[in-house]
């Protein structure tokens, strides 16, 4: 479903990404580990077409993103569960979750959005009592789950989750993670996530991808992780300051 082949990016003398090759399968979930500032965020931005690489190819169902047209219609093929929820402060809880659904090539008539975004809801745990409430009014976990229901509102084929447990209690981090991995497979969707989270690693992932140096260094099931035979993934899986992943100290 997503395909990278050589895809290079540099800012300035910065080079970021140094060659990335990552195939992702079709109802797959992939999660991309690596430390900060390794250039995750930044392949997701290539991805979406909002960052356009110096080099290398990536599709997305096999089409090239390069060359595609209809950026709407691209677009609207992905959801997107952002860090730290990212929701709108001005709108009810309900217009956030059908945000899409009320502007440009998904829009719906007014009543048929809210009703679907009350089902969203419902899907992710809340009831309809939440959807006319703000963001504000609502806890951290709460307003976590109003951000993945946007992220399903449109069902989408392929759903991009950033730091989805960031800032969570481990018992509410527990909840997400399993929503998340219920509603992927439910939904037959392809996933691609970004995580420091081990827990949220072992608990959603089919496939883990290590992101370091700009290159993909390991990529394999998640079940053979932990015996895997690199270094950078071991240092990093175990947290240990000991090895060949440069700490300040």
């Amino acid at each position: 479903m997503i395909s990278l082949k050589n895809v290079h990016k540099a800012f300035g003398s910065k080079e970021i990404l140094r060659g990335v090759d990552l195939d992702v399968a079709k109802g797959e979930s992939c999660v991309i580990i690596g430390g900060s500032g390794t250039g995750k965020s930044v392949m997701l931005k290539c991805i979406l077409g909002l960052i356009k690489p110096d080099q290398g190819m990536i599709s997305v169902a096999g089409e090239d993103i390069t060359t595609t047209g209809d950026r709407d219609a691209f677009l609207a093929r992905f959801g997107m569960l952002f860090q730290g929820a990212a929701l709108f402060d001005s709108l009810p809880v309900w217009q956030n979750v059908a945000f899409r659904l009320l502007r440009g090539s998904l829009k719906r008539p007014k009543a048929e959005a809210r009703d679907i975004a009350i089902e969203k809801l419902r899907r992710v745990g809340l009831g309809p009592d939440v959807a006319d409430l703000f963001p504000a009014e609502l806890s951290g976990g709460m307003q976590k789950r109003v951000g993945l229901a946007r992220a399903i509102a449109a069902d989408p084929e392929i759903i991009f989750f950033d730091e989805p447990t960031t800032g969570l209690d481990p018992i509410m981090a527990g909840v997400i993670n399993e929503l998340i991995r219920e509603i992927v497979v439910e939904m037959g969707a392809t996933a691609l996530t970004i995580t420091h989270d081990m827990t949220s690693v072992r608990a959603i992932a089919d496939k883990v991808a290590m992101l370091h140096g700009g290159k993909i260094r390991w990529h394999g099931p998640v079940s053979e992780m932990d015996g895997a035979d690199d270094p950078y993934l071991t240092q990093f899986i175990t947290g240990s300051p000991d090895g060949p992943i440069e700490t300040l100290r």
